[in-house]
């Protein structure tokens, strides 16, 4: 079984430091992993689907259910489960600059900034081993993730809706950003609930940014 943690040891030192390098932390943003981070978002999407789709009864799990157990298989929260697994935080705080760790240190701990690493070293295994090795190293990850989303689906968007229901209150969902061509848009949608920013998330899909703000928004209730 391919692991993606030895597959992160393979590769070259340039490309690995691209992958543990934070816009920030560069004067040069090509230096960073975000453009890695976009390529393995793709990767890390193709890699769960095609590992999904022959397991699935064709009549019991249509493509909208499909979509579900994907989005939460790949959601923030599940990334940034993976990146701590593979101690992906601590290699994080070890490429900071020196003098600019005590400020990184509170950066690195965020997990759209987890899920962007973990999605910059599929990127980057997969331009250096190829998408075969990388996506059974991707299905092996995110294991536990994936088999969390087919025994126990959530939809943070009717999760939130039960909550507020309770209090009387609705919650609309904007779109506020849109960033790449169209057949490989990410978008940004924030959470409101009477003019009240709850939470922000963004996806492959204005669908799966709406849960991902939704998901935001349950655990800032939650918190309160």
């Amino acid at each position: 079984m391919m692991l993606l943690g030895d597959l992160l040891d393979e590769l070259p030192e340039g490309l690995a430091r691209q992958v543990f390098t934070h816009a920030s932390w560069s004067e040069r943003r090509s230096d960073s992993y975000a453009r890695l981070a976009f390529l393995g978002d793709s990767v890390l999407a193709l890699a769960v689907t095609t590992h999904l789709y022959p397991r699935l009864e064709a009549e019991r799990f249509g493509a909208g259910r499909l979509t579900k157990i994907r989005a939460q298989a790949v959601s923030g929260v599940s990334c940034r489960g993976v990146a701590e697994r593979l101690a992906l935080p601590e290699r994080l705080r070890a490429a900071a600059p020196p003098a600019l760790r005590e400020n990184a240190a509170a950066l690195i701990e965020t997990e759209r900034v987890l899920a962007s690493v973990i999605e910059a070293v599929i990127g980057a295994c997969y331009l250096h081993a190829g998408y075969e090795r990388t996506a059974e190293a991707v299905v092996e990850a995110f294991g536990p993730e994936i088999e969390e989303a087919l025994e126990h689906p959530v939809d943070f968007k009717s999760a939130l809706q039960e909550l507020l229901a309770r209090r009387g209150a609705e919650v609309s969902y904007e779109v506020t950003g849109e960033e790449g061509p169209p057949h490989e848009r990410t978008y940004s949608v924030l959470a409101r609930v009477d003019g009240r920013e709850l939470g922000s998330g963004r996806g492959r899909s204005k669908k799966h940014a709406e849960q991902e703000a939704a998901r935001a928004a349950v655990e800032t209730l939650a918190s309160e």
